[in-house]
């Protein structure tokens, strides 16, 4: 309503500014003395005017535009207005007045038009950002970055109302001093913490999506001193696509801070074990299944079966799916691992081809707390996958994971090292490959702390942190997907591939950076509380057996770690004891795991010996 009431005054504003152009273009061509016999033409040139520009304004929309945001096209669309308008008012009058309007006051009428008409409107967007901007608190804004996306985004920040622009930084030594629609570009990185402090910068945004992630993450660590809030734009692509703008822009998160480059996979070797196969991915629903499920689609597998216990879960990337992969043959199954004669009938009704084997129970404090549940699930519920996938005789066979089950102190540990046995001893005895692929923990997974640090965050503290000490390797979840996709190309038999994860996270680090990047100060707003380790829970995580042979392969990022000699005999001896004391005469479950886990080591070391004598 108030709009509309805003577009009816400023018609009948041009509509008294066209009379009045009119009467000073005749006072000009007659020098202030008009002749009487134009006084006639004068009226009927208005009427004209009145009518065929007030047409035009109203069909190039110049009633129905916010002036506050007005730019370029706006004024391609007000001068093609008034110069259409205009011309027709001309000839029409010329035609019917025999006198003929003098060429002069027609040009001297456009001119006026063009300035009187654009002056109201470039006076309203004024008007309103001066009062809009009147009211309430700037946030002073700091960009990184003076190229095309830093002036993108300046361009809306100058027409924010809460936000003030105080500079830029850029690397750049060329632009120093110089300004980007009459901001400064103030120095680069070295004086970002004078600025900011100098300015009262409340929050700085990187807006260099081109920078290789190593310069962001170095950015990146010299902004969360000074305090601020820390923003970047998303990626290149955004730029590319014009997506670009205040609201793409995101809060950094944790995993900027790591800096890793892309991880670089061979979309050749990848294509070739999936590209119209029938692939069957376990726990599709979760983390890094549904991960797995979204990176293989774009390789067009024959089918895809996205096998999970929680209808939910497998609902929801179901529909995803569907969404972004409308030509994608996929299935999903609701079924559970444990369930031998299910697993039976999944794979005797669509003989899979790949399996990915993703689904375990994988909360450290939960399992210590539910042992024979974890046992049923990540050993017994992987056997029966890993039975089923030879007997109808699967290709290759990826088992997920992790280096907790390395030296394993945990329940969960444990029966994760007990899966990787059962792969190994797989090895020379089965036409599939079997393989397990390790890793460490994955950022904004549903057991990874960072989660947990922001709803800790969120409440005003305080942040819990087990341990001073306590470390552990990260990887974001599409690159730790990506080279698991990338180790199943690899896969002989038997192997256990380990990837790189970079450099180990001091997990107090990482708990005060993520208070620094939300705008808080540890310790003074938002309080860290050490609470101890947990059951099962390791100071810092290993990647490797000291007993284990270490390989390279074609990836820089990939290594093959082996332990030789795991009897398949011994194995399923030892299983069929564990089974019988689990399900049968349920005994207690952590003293009879440490005895397979710590078997499994003597037997490996026996072998060794023998083999070297």
């Amino acid at each position: 309503m108030a709009q509309g009431k805003k577009s009816a005054g400023l018609f009948i504003l041009d509509q008294i500014i066209i009379w009045f152009s009119i009467a000073v273009s005749y006072l000009i061509r007659f020098n202030g003395n008009i002749p009487d016999t134009y006084y006639p033409q004068m009226a009927v040139y208005g009427l004209f005017s009145s009518f065929f520009i007030g047409i035009s304004m109203v069909r190039f929309g110049m009633y129905r535009r916010i002036w506050q945001y007005a730019g370029r096209k706006e004024l391609v669309a007000g001068c093609k207005a008034v110069f259409i308008g205009a011309t027709l008012a001309y000839i029409a009058t010329s035609i019917v007045d025999p006198l003929h309007v003098p060429v002069s006051v027609g040009a001297f009428n456009a001119e006026n038009l063009l300035l009187l008409l654009g002056g109201v409107r470039l006076a309203d967007r004024i008007f309103t950002k001066r009062t809009s901007h009147s009211g309430g608190e700037k946030i002073n804004t700091l960009i990184f970055g003076a190229g095309a996306c830093g002036a993108v985004i300046a361009k809306e920040i100058l027409q924010s109302t809460d936000r003030k622009l105080v500079g830029f930084l850029d690397d750049d030594p060329g632009k120093l001093h110089y300004r980007v629609l009459d901001v400064p570009i103030l120095g680069n990185r070295c004086d970002l913490v004078r600025v900011t402090k100098e300015l009262g910068v409340r929050e700085i945004i990187i807006a260099i999506p081109s920078a290789p992630r190593k310069t962001i993450s170095e950015i990146i660590n010299l902004c969360i001193p000074t305090g601020a809030k820390v923003k970047k734009i998303p990626n290149l692509g955004d730029l590319i696509s014009g997506k670009v703008s205040i609201g793409t822009v995101r809060d950094v998160d944790v995993e900027d801070l790591l800096g890793r480059e892309p991880v670089v996979t061979d979309l050749e070797e990848i294509s070739g074990y999936l590209q119209d196969k029938i692939v069957l991915i376990t726990g599709a629903g979760g983390t890094i299944g549904s991960e797995l499920s979204r990176q293989i689609a774009s390789f067009r597998p024959a089918k895809l079966l996205l096998v999970g216990h929680g209808e939910n879960s497998i609902f929801s990337i179901a529909e995803e799916l569907r969404y972004k992969y409308p030509g994608l043959n996929f299935e999903p199954i609701i079924a559970d691992i444990q369930h031998r004669s299910r697993m039976e009938e999944v794979f005797r009704v669509n003989r899979p081809q790949v399996v990915f084997h993703a689904a375990a129970h994988k909360h450290v404090t939960l399992m210590e707390n539910n042992p024979a549940e974890a046992v049923k699930n990540n050993v017994f519920g992987t056997k029966n996958v890993v039975d089923c996938a030879e007997k109808y005789e699967a290709e290759r066979f990826v088992l997920i994971s992790t280096d907790k089950a390395v030296n394993p102190t945990s329940i969960m540990g444990m029966t994760k090292r007990l899966a990787e046995m059962y792969i190994q001893s797989m090895d020379g005895h089965s036409k599939t490959r079997f393989a397990a692929v390790r890793f460490g923990n994955v950022l904004g997974s549903r057991g990874s702390v960072v989660p947990l640090f922001k709803e800790q965050i969120a409440r005003g503290g305080p942040v819990t942190v087990t341990h001073p000490d306590m470390v552990r390797y990260f990887m974001t979840i599409p690159e730790a997907v990506q080279l698991v996709i990338q180790a199943g190309a690899y896969m002989n038999g038997g192997e256990i591939f380990v990837l790189d994860m970079g450099k180990p996270v001091r997990i107090l680090q990482l708990a005060e950076d993520l208070i620094r990047l939300s705008g808080f100060e540890p310790y003074v707003d938002i309080p860290i509380e050490f609470i101890g380790a947990r059951p099962g829970e390791k100071l810092f995580e290993e990647l490797l057996f000291h007993e284990e042979e270490v390989t390279a392969t074609k990836h820089e990022r990939i290594f093959i770690g082996k332990l030789n000699g795991i009897s398949k005999q011994e194995v399923e001896i030892r299983f069929r004891t564990l089974e019988n004391l689990i399900f049968v005469e349920k005994k207690s479950v952590q003293g009879i795991l440490e005895d397979l886990v710590d078997a499994s080591i003597k037997y490996q070391k026996s072998y060794d010996v023998a083999n070297q004598s």
